[in-house]
């Protein structure tokens, strides 16, 4: 079996017999009359027309008679077969150079007549092609594909150029995203932009990448959140606002996390938690109903329905019925500590008591919540942006959306109160200062726009990569993620 680099060497060579023969083996233009999905679409109406057709695409199967070739090719739209005649339809001059350089993967334009074989099958039957893109690479075998997954990861332009299944993946991607956007837009929220790069990373609880501005000589992050940024947008007017983007935490990779992500916030003045979450609920379902085309869904080997109203339950129900925490917001360390360890869990000397029962929840409680499941009513510490609720000051008035154990929406009603948002400010300080590297900064400039009167508001992000895995029966996020977060090969 030959090598890479003897089949790279060997097509370097096609190359030049192209060049030889007067054919650019990359050319600057190219025709297609049709892609090959509309001209499927349309093929009894074009066979019927007089003259030739001009298509383009990738060859994917090539298979030679003698005096007669058969080839596949594929648009991104969809397949076509070729049929090329030596003498007959093709000069043989032509036939032969396609016989002597022509390999699968090639990108090339065919012209001829439109035909259905004996078989059935409908073809252009050849009289004229083009070398548009040679190939120097050889595609994987077509029956087996790429088995590595690191492959596919690393390669994913090979992954979908031969997985159906991965193709279709990032279409249904694509068309969650769409959704979400159609139905902020349609109920007035306003897309808009926020810096990527900001001096404090604030608005969630994570650790920031680090970066440097050499012009300005300073120190800046990468996002964790666009929240602060969005409701800064409140109090300058504006009632609805959302941004769609990428996020930038840095933390470990796993099945469910990677250290860049896309989310969609949105955020409504005069609303509270409850409000929102009944839209959140109306936005999920109908873009599981967009891209699914209704609302149950298969999700490993649980069926998930959308249709019903979302159950709801309380993070001290959950807790106490799962990991046996009788009273979360009471819980000392020592003894979150103690419970931690019996469901084998290791804590660091840095973490606080609300890391530690984060962590107890996601291993005994959020893996057991498989319909769509509201969490509400968080202890306080647990929210350091949310606003406490007005019959229990212990509690804020937060919940996260869980389906399928998977962690999809995260919400509350956001605390507006400049004095109450500067002391969370400071207690935050106080648990980085102890160790926890994911406490959000004390923020001044945030203070002093929300001093202006932030108008009561709720507050929601939505995680399109966890969103993407559920309805595509994905299992690792980065599998919903074209270019995910890999080392380098050489290391």
């Amino acid at each position: 079996m030959a090598s890479i680099e003897e089949i790279r060497k060997e097509r370097i060579q096609k190359c030049e017999r192209l060049r030889a023969h007067g054919m650019n083996p990359y050319p600057i233009e190219s025709q297609a009359d049709y892609s090959l999905a509309d001209l499927r679409a349309r093929f009894t109406e074009r066979a019927d027309a007089d003259g030739p057709v001009t298509l383009v695409g990738r060859i994917v199967s090539l298979r030679s008679q003698g005096k007669i070739t058969f080839c596949t090719i594929n648009d991104g739209t969809g397949h076509f077969q070729g049929l090329l005649k030596r003498g007959e339809g093709v000069a043989e001059e032509l036939f032969d150079l396609w016989d002597e350089t022509v390999d699968i993967g090639d990108v090339v334009q065919l012209t001829g007549t439109l035909t259905v074989t004996k078989r059935g099958e409908e073809t252009v039957e050849v009289s004229d092609w083009t070398m548009l893109a040679k190939s120097l690479r050889p595609l994987p075998e077509k029956w087996h594909g790429l088995q590595d997954q690191e492959t596919k990861y690393r390669q994913r332009y090979l992954d979908i150029l031969m997985s159906e299944d991965t193709r279709e993946r990032f279409i249904a991607r694509a068309k969650i995203t769409r959704a979400i956007r159609s139905f902020l837009d349609s109920d007035g929220y306003l897309e808009v932009e926020t810096p990527v790069l900001q001096h404090l990373a604030g608005g969630a609880t994570a650790k920031p990448f680090e970066t440097h501005h050499n012009a300005l000589d300073l120190d800046l992050f990468l996002r964790v959140a666009p929240e602060l940024y969005l409701k800064e947008l409140l109090v300058a007017g504006y009632p609805k606002v959302y941004e769609l983007g990428r996020l930038f935490r840095n933390e470990g990779i796993d099945a469910t996390h990677n250290p860049e992500f896309t989310t969609v916030e949105f955020y409504v003045a005069y609303s509270t938690a409850e409000q929102h979450r009944a839209f959140i609920e109306d936005v999920i379902r109908g873009t599981v109903e967009r891209v699914i085309g209704g609302t149950d869904v298969t999700y490993g080997e649980e069926t998930i329905s959308y249709a019903t109203p979302f159950a709801t339950i309380t993070y001290t129900e959950l807790l106490k019925s799962h990991a046996g925490i009788e009273d979360v917001g009471s819980i000392t360390r020592e003894e979150a500590v103690t419970k931690a360890y019996e469901f084998g869990l290791s804590v660091a000397d840095s973490d606080s008591v609300v890391k530690i029962i984060d962590t107890i929840y996601k291993k005994t409680c959020k893996p057991k919540l498989i319909q769509p499941t509201y969490i509400v009513e968080y202890p306080k510490d647990f929210s350091p942006l949310a606003k406490q609720k007005d019959d229990d000051p212990a509690f804020v008035d937060r919940y996260q959306l869980v389906v399928g154990g998977l962690e999809i929406v995260n919400g509350f009603s956001e605390l507006n109160d400049p004095i109450e948002q500067k002391q969370r400010f400071e207690d935050q300080r106080l648990v980085q200062e102890a160790g926890d590297d994911e406490a959000q900064p004390f923020d001044q400039a945030y203070i002093e726009a929300i001093e202006y009167g932030l108008p009561p508001a709720a507050g929601s992000a939505i995680s399109i990569d966890r969103l993407t895995m559920l309805l595509t029966d994905s299992h690792n996020i980065r599998d919903v993620i074209l270019f995910p977060m890999l080392r380098p090969k050489d290391e």
